[in-house]
């Protein structure tokens, strides 16, 4: 048994599966594939439970990985005591319907007997008490002997997760030695000491569970297993916990080095360097994996995570942004197995400073407010209503907050703080139900009693139709005249609905005797299609043939915006990275909004890289391929979801070959060409990690630039430049015209400051000694104000109050100038300013030797310069 470094022990496990036919897999995403039931991955098993279940074909039946996790449910223990972390890695081998408990445990005792060459003697296994058969293989044909093989109960031993899938497991211990001990005679595996580390877990799935308790043999058995790599590694370098294995050491030895701590010198900063330490760990994986911080969901995690370690940085001392510095140790450290952290080291380096910086601008004003709290509080318990203020105002996430009470000896009310955040989360919902297509409900909650219309505009924009419902005023009605509002619902419609962030198409219905014009088309929940207009001539009735017409020209414009929104999204993954997700978007006739995670501006030089890509499609012609399909079918193919978003079995697939693949109900072009030309209006931010771009396609691009055109010959004209071509020469003539005018300008108020400066030099008062200048002057500029007392500068026994008269908008600006001498008795420029204008209604201040201020009331200003010897009296010294 020698000593072996994490990343070594990791390709060894892989290697020798890798030997035994196995299929090396990179580890999943953090994010979880298709599976709403997790916010991020916790096991080695979890992604693969499709595989298992037989909901799809694995790509071979032996399968070994080494998977990153991440488990939070303790997350108040980490730090606390040395058991605990949120990130770890699990080593795992599984068998679908191949091998079973033969080949597991032979694999398993080769691997710790032969390649890590553990002490036969030292370790010990466990089985299910009623399996039998795991004991035979383990004795007779493994060569376990016996007194090392233990028997547990189902709690033990057993795996299940309600119905479905299970079966007994069977457990690898190592005996640490008794220096680990409890002392108890007793003391044996299953023990809560740590003398026997339980470091495997094979898992045999053999039965199926009905849920009542009733166990059927399955016809494919399957082997699970997983073996904690950290735990794997304490073991084999002979140390007391995760936080002393080699990587992760290191990068403890990082944040000790920036705190000026060293760890186990005292038991107070070492939770802060294990909470420090695990947390960077998970947060680097995080946002390798595309997590974004954010207030919901994994993001909050992120979020809690980030800023519970920046909090434990500020308990060691660290008061500026470090641990996107502790990044850099995290990704050198782990980079050999996963390359792609070094290639979003400069984006997640960046994020993580971000997040220090935002919470950095709280968290001082959030302890202030909090130590209020908690001098106020009665009792030992802070209200859940201040902790959501915490929450909600300064960016404490709860356990941050129960964190530092805990410190102090006190507790919060959790549950009102958790029905707080219900009621939150409520109201945002609603709020944004109201704001879309569902507002339509308060005008048509009828349409709710209807039975579902057909849709086929995909295929055509117009169709014969007969009127099902006519609603005028929230009530069903016979029949609508002209000019009549109202709301119609036919058995078939051409009328794509608001849905998916694209708009709802516009047209006509012509009846025999009347034109509906539609402004708007909407769908219930109960999947009718509705549409909104005003009857424009003649009548219409129930039961009525109509030809519904979609206006052609608006649905093509809104075709092109909603493909540009998928080719831009595809671009802004190539050139922002992968951790670009749609936020939310808008798509009509005029415009396509789309919002999208990310966290700072992008450069004029990312814009234009985009622009190229969109239109470098445009140009090549794709031809889009639109069609239904299952939705496990559009999953192989890639296909993008929104996150949240439900779907059916049967999913609508819009790929644009080689560019994207993402599931969209919304109407589309048929080639890239159709588009014409794309450009991208403006970037901007709609909220933090969320940026926002306004782009045109099309006949927008052309309407953009006949108006850049427009403005450009309406410049050149103002500007009297020869042509629209030359108007930079021309801007650039003006621009070095002016600053040559602006030279001369201050030249002559420098001399018109130094005559004036010669006349108030001959006009001082002396005050205890001190020359003292106190005038105003009026219609005089800030800089030439500033310019007139920094000549003063000279004359160390003197105080030059100076007010400047904006007789225009009724300001006054006062300049203060202190000499050494003058200061040195106890003259103070920015105390001395500030108190002269408080007169004025006014503020400022600045150093002793020079301020500025303002105030408001021009009608005070003499009333503040008489104040001037007063208050003087409370700052000079005798000589």
């Amino acid at each position: 048994m020698q000593w072996t470094g994490l990343n070594e022990l990791r390709e060894k496990y892989l290697a020798f599966f890798e030997s035994k036919g196995h299929l090396r897999l990179p580890s999943f995403s953090l994010v979880p594939n298709n599976d709403k039931s997790l916010l991020l991955i916790n096991s080695g098993m979890a992604p693969m439970k499709k595989y298992f279940t037989g909901e799809i074909t694995p790509p071979r039946k032996r399968v070994t990985t080494c998977q990153k996790c991440i488990r939070t449910p303790d997350i108040e223990r980490v730090g606390k005591t040395a058991r605990h972390g949120t990130y770890f890695e699990m080593l795992g081998n599984f068998s679908f319907g191949d091998y079973f408990k033969h080949e597991a445990t032979a694999w398993a005792w080769e691997f710790c007997t032969k390649v890590l060459e553990l002490p036969v003697d030292r370790i010990w296994i466990s089985i299910y008490e009623n399996d039998d058969e795991a004991k035979d293989i383990w004795v007779n044909e493994v060569g376990v002997d016996p007194s090392h093989i233990v028997r547990l109960g189902k709690e033990d031993n057993f795996w299940e997760h309600g119905s479905g899938p299970c079966g007994p497991c069977s457990e690898l211990y190592f005996d640490r030695g008794e220096q680990y001990g409890c002392g108890d005679p007793n003391c044996g595996v299953g023990c809560e000491c740590d003398r026997y580390v339980e470091f495997w877990n094979l898992v045999f799935t053999q039965f199926d569970n009905d849920g009542n308790g009733n166990y059927s043999p399955l016809e494919h058995p399957n082997i699970d297993t997983g073996m904690g790599l950290e735990r794997l590694a304490c073991i084999m370098q002979g140390v007391g916990n995760l936080f002393e294995v080699d990587t992760v050491q290191n990068i403890m030895k990082h944040i000790s080095a920036i705190a000026g701590v060293t760890y186990k010198e005292n038991e107070k900063t070492d939770v802060s360097l294990r909470v420090i330490t695990d947390h960077i760990r998970s947060t680097v994986f995080m946002i390798g994996d595309g997590v974004m911080p954010s207030n919901a969901g994994r993001g909050y995690v992120l979020r809690r995570l980030l800023r519970r370690a920046a909090r434990h940085g500020r308990l060691l001392g660290i008061k500026e942004p470090f641990l996107f510095k502790v990044a850099d140790t995290v990704i050198a450290e782990n980079h050999s197995a996963y390359p792609e952290l070094a290639d979003k080291q400069d984006f997640i380096r960046t994020l993580i400073e971000k997040e220090e910086e935002a919470f950095g601008k709280t968290i001082d004003a959030g302890l202030s407010v909090l130590d209020f709290m908690l001098s106020e509080m009665q009792g030992d318990t802070l209200s859940g209503e201040n902790a959501f203020k915490l929450y909600d105002t300064y960016g404490f996430p709860l356990d941050l907050t129960r964190d530092i009470l805990e410190e102090k000896g006190f507790s919060v009310d959790e549950d009102a703080f958790n029905a707080l955040m219900v009621e939150q989360r409520t109201r945002a919902r609603d709020a944004r139900k109201d704001a879309g297509a569902d507002a339509w409900k308060g005008k048509a909650a009828v349409i709710e009693q209807l039975d579902a219309n057909d849709f086929v505009g995909y295929t055509t924009l117009e169709t014969k139709a007969t009127v099902k419902a006519i609603v005028r005023d929230n009530e069903l009605v016979d029949s609508i005249t002209e000019g009549d509002e109202a709301i119609v619902v036919l058995d078939v419609t051409p009328f794509y609905a608001e849905s998916g962030g694209q708009v709802g198409d516009v047209g006509t219905m012509t009846a025999e005797g009347g034109n509906f014009e539609v402004f708007e088309t909407f769908k219930g929940t109960n999947g009718v299609f509705a549409h909104g207009g005003v009857l424009q001539t003649g009548d219409l009735r129930v039961g009525d043939a109509v030809t519904a017409t979609v206006n052609a020209q608006t649905r093509a414009a809104t075709m092109r915006n909603h493909t540009a929104a998928h080719l831009l999204q595809a671009a802004l993954r190539q050139v922002l990275g992968t951790h670009v997700e749609q936020a939310g978007q808008l798509v009509d006739s005029g415009k396509m909004r789309f919002d999208f995670t990310h966290f700072v501006a992008m450069t004029a030089d990312e814009i234009a890289q985009v622009e190229a890509l969109v239109n470098g499609w445009i140009l090549e012609a794709i031809q889009t391929d639109i069609r239904e399909m299952p939705i496990e079918e559009a999953r192989k193919l890639g296909a993008m979801a929104l996150f949240g978003e439900k779907y059916g079995d049967i999913v609508r697939v819009v790929n644009v070959p080689g560019v994207s693949v993402e599931f969209c109900g919304g109407t589309h072009v048929s080639n890239t060409a159709q588009l014409g030309l794309f450009r991208i209006v403006s970037e901007s931010s709609v909220a933090a990690g969320v940026r926002r771009i306004e782009a045109v396609t099309g006949a927008g691009v052309l309407a953009m630039i006949d108006r850049y055109v427009a403005q450009l010959s309406e410049t050149a004209q103002i500007i009297k430049a020869n042509t629209r071509d030359d108007v930079p020469r021309r801007a650039a003539q003006l621009v070095a015209e002016q600053k040559e005018l602006q030279t001369k300008l201050s030249e002559a108020e420098g001399k018109l400051a130094k005559g004036q400066l010669k006349d108030l030099l001959g006009n001082t008062t002396d005050f205890k000694g001190i020359k003292v200048i106190a005038t105003m002057l009026k219609d005089i500029t800030n800089d030439a104000l500033r310019t007139l007392v920094d000549r003063c500068r000279d004359d160390e026994n003197l105080i030059a109050v100076i007010a400047g008269v904006n007789e225009k908008d009724g300001t006054v600006s006062f300049c203060c100038y202190c000499g050494k001498a003058a200061i040195a008795r106890g003259a103070h420029a920015g105390n001395l300013v500030r108190e002269v204008a408080a007169i004025c209604g006014g503020r400022g201040g600045g150093r002793p030797d020079m301020a500025m201020a303002g105030g408001k009331d021009i009608t005070k200003v003499d009333e503040a310069l008489y104040a001037i010897d007063n208050i003087l009296e409370t700052m000079i010294k005798e000589a």
